[in-house]
């Protein structure tokens, strides 16, 4: 999967004025790689137009010039993304109820390990996970995950935890960004 790059950044001044247009195709590129599985999971996957928009704001937000700080803000959001024919993806526990949350977050502590795309030639691409996003008692809301697919597609996102069991086929239009990103 192709990086965003030092090239494609704007100066904070040019992306402030340019803020709107790009926000609003950043959110067109994000339509289709966000997905919602069960009632409290979405799976965002990243590309380089998304981690390029996290970039700019980050410089936006801290006022950040000097090239070593945007290498580094590059560097990290980059590694979001897949290598080769691999998928970067953020995956959100939305559970608005704290009590609840804290709960579910204890029982799900090993839900990274029950991930996995469903690919069309029937196999399945399990989830490879930061294991930093894990405590040693509870799951962060927030988790990076990556897929390898090989030269297979993308067709939905399974879970098989014993305490959440379900698949999400992909819509045409999720199936054909993933693809395109894949290829990218």
């Amino acid at each position: 999967m192709r990086k965003a790059t030092r090239e494609e950044i704007l100066p904070n001044e040019a992306y402030v004025q340019a803020r709107d247009a790009i926000r609003a195709e950043v959110l067109k590129i994000k339509a289709d790689r966000r997905i919602h599985v069960g009632s409290h999971l979405t799976f965002l996957f990243e590309n380089a137009a998304t981690v390029r928009y996290q970039v700019q704001e980050m410089m936006r937000i801290e006022g950040l010039t000097q090239d070593a700080e945007i290498a580094h803000e590059l560097k990290t959001y980059n590694e979001l993304l897949g290598d080769g024919p691999e998928l970067g993806c953020t995956l959100l526990i939305e559970i608005d109820d704290a009590l609840q949350r804290d709960i579910v977050l204890r029982k799900w502590l090993n839900l990274p390990k029950h991930l996995y795309l469903m690919l069309d030639n029937g196999e399945r691409a399990a989830a490879s996970f930061d294991e930093r996003q894990i405590g040693d008692d509870r799951l962060s809301t927030v988790q990076y995950l990556k897929f390898a697919c090989g030269s297979a597609k993308p067709i939905g996102i399974g879970i098989d935890h014993p305490a959440l069991e379900v698949e999400q086929e992909l819509t045409s239009e999720q199936q054909a960004a993933l693809v395109e990103d894949l290829q990218s």
